[in-house]
């Protein structure tokens, strides 16, 4: 099967950059090259932009209905090439296919949602204290989006924002991921040949750094949509300020996870693997800091490590595999990084720690006991298959630790006391808390954090009217 075809999407034509630009893509299961992805030059970006300001009233002029054909029409497409670009998916990104067929379907759910909710965008009538005197309030398209996406999920980080852009009316540019932009563009031809008009949606790659302040300094954006890392978020931020381009930002997190005595602690050893693994760890509400009561805590480690040393890891085509290879060769420094500090501070080396002697970017499923707080893993985001386990004794000890760090994406706890639930659904400082499972995003519901971690929902009606304005009108008969 041939990789998808790497072009920029500029007003509706696929096309090489301008300047003859490229990097390479690499496939992370064998280090090797798969395409070269094109470099958008400045000029590239300003014609992105102007085709976004050109087709902006156009397209928000459209009725909910003919948005959702279309972005109905996209969705089937989509499912045409279903297989195709799963497979692509693993390919660029590394993930098992069982893993990329749940995004892919997930983003097609997603697409589809904001399709169906774009029809739901309601105001209200104010009842005036002047007599005569009607009062609207309405919620309009923000105008031109600018997206730039992180490479974790290239399908869902991508939908996201550029489904929920075109069913609230608003044109969009998006720079994926130039690690991962097979995806992308294979989202961008659903749209295209789904009739979307030429300039709603453009793709653009490139430095990041020069495409994300070249786009921002622009005039034509109103709204900015990142998924990325907390400093990456907070210097757009600033850019953005300049222009008062209205933001949402998903950031990064460091979820705890709580597993309390009360709770078979195997069943939550099984759903804390499954968890903690998926994506070799690239996930940013994996559970990173997992606390286990400590009257169960040995119980919970030995069926913790016995289901990790179980696992197949291996190129994410292969039948059975359980886990894939990190996305680059420099992810592997990094987690070498994270477990020697951690060993060195005194934490004990249950399973793996180590790179696989195999082509690609392998890092075994590592386990990590008794963590003290003092490593760097209790306190930067790994974004890795490493997974920390230290104990805690009381409901309180271990909310105070999971609100310690300035992170607030997600948290997960295990219990079936509701005196504990209730306590810990009012006091655990994230943006989403699931409670007896690892459910926290759907295509219906809001996903995004607090704190350091973000600000702003996608998912949900939230994230729909991320990308909307409130506006008020006032009229006397």
């Amino acid at each position: 099967m041939a990789y998808e075809k790497l072009e920029l999407l500029i007003d509706g034509e696929f096309r090489a950059g301008s300047q003859g630009v490229s990097e390479p893509v690499y496939n992370p299961a064998t280090g090797e090259v798969l395409a070269e992805v094109p470099h958008a030059s400045s000029d590239d970006l300003d014609k992105a932009l102007a085709a976004n300001a050109r087709v902006s009233k156009e397209w928000a002029q459209k009725t909910p209905l003919e948005r959702q054909k279309v972005i109905e029409a996209a969705a089937r497409n989509l499912e045409a090439r279903f297989d195709e670009i799963a497979e692509n998916l693993t390919i660029e990104m590394g993930k098992p296919l069982a893993e990329a067929k749940i995004e892919l379907q997930m983003g097609i759910d997603i697409a589809r949602w904001y399709g169906e909710e774009g029809k739901r965008v309601y105001g209200r009538l104010v009842a005036s204290r002047i007599p005569g005197m009607t009062q609207s309030v309405i919620k309009s398209p923000v105008g031109p989006v600018i997206a730039f996406v992180a490479w974790n999920f290239p399908c869902v980080n991508v939908v996201r924002k550029v489904f929920g852009a075109l069913a609230a009316g608003c044109p969009i540019t998006i720079k994926p991921s130039e690690e991962t932009p097979g995806t992308a563009i294979a989202i961008g031809r659903a749209l295209t040949d789904a009739g979307l008009p030429a300039g709603a949606l453009n793709i653009v790659f490139g430095k990041p750094a020069e495409v994300s302040e070249h786009l921002i300094k622009s005039p034509i954006p109103r709204k900015l949509s990142f998924t990325g890392s907390v400093p990456v978020g907070m210097h757009l931020q600033k850019l953005a300020a300049d222009n008062l381009i209205k933001c949402t930002m998903e950031l990064g997190g460091h979820s705890p996870m709580m597993v309390f005595d009360d709770f078979d602690a195997e069943k939550a050893a099984e759903i804390a693997v499954g968890s903690k693994f998926r994506n070799a760890g690239q996930v940013c509400v994996s559970p990173t800091r997992i606390m286990v009561q400590e009257s169960v805590q040995d119980k919970f480690v030995d069926s913790f490590v016995k289901r990790v040393e179980a696992m197949k890891v291996s190129s994410g085509l292969e039948d059975g595999v359980n886990m894939g290879p990190l996305v680059g060769e420099r992810r592997l420094d990094v987690m070498d990084q994270f477990v020697n500090d951690a060993t060195s501070n005194g934490a004990e080396l249950l399973a793996g720690g180590n790179r696989l002697n195999k082509p690609g970017y392998f890092y075994a499923p590592t386990v990590l006991n008794n963590v003290p707080k003092s490593a760097m893993i209790m306190n930067e985001e790994p974004f890795g298959p490493v997974a920390p386990i230290f104990t805690f004794t009381d409901v309180d000890e271990v909310i105070d630790e999971a609100n310690r760090l300035e992170f607030g994406l997600a948290a997960y706890a295990f219990t079936h006391n509701p005196a504990i639930i209730e306590k810990l659904s009012n006091n655990v400082e994230s943006g989403m808390l699931a409670i007896n499972s690892i459910v926290v995003s759907t295509p219906e519901t809001p996903f995004g954090g607090i704190k350091h971690s973000g600000y702003g929902s996608e998912g949900g009606i939230e994230g729909l009217e991320a990308f909307l304005v409130t506006r008020f009108i006032s009229e006397v008969h």
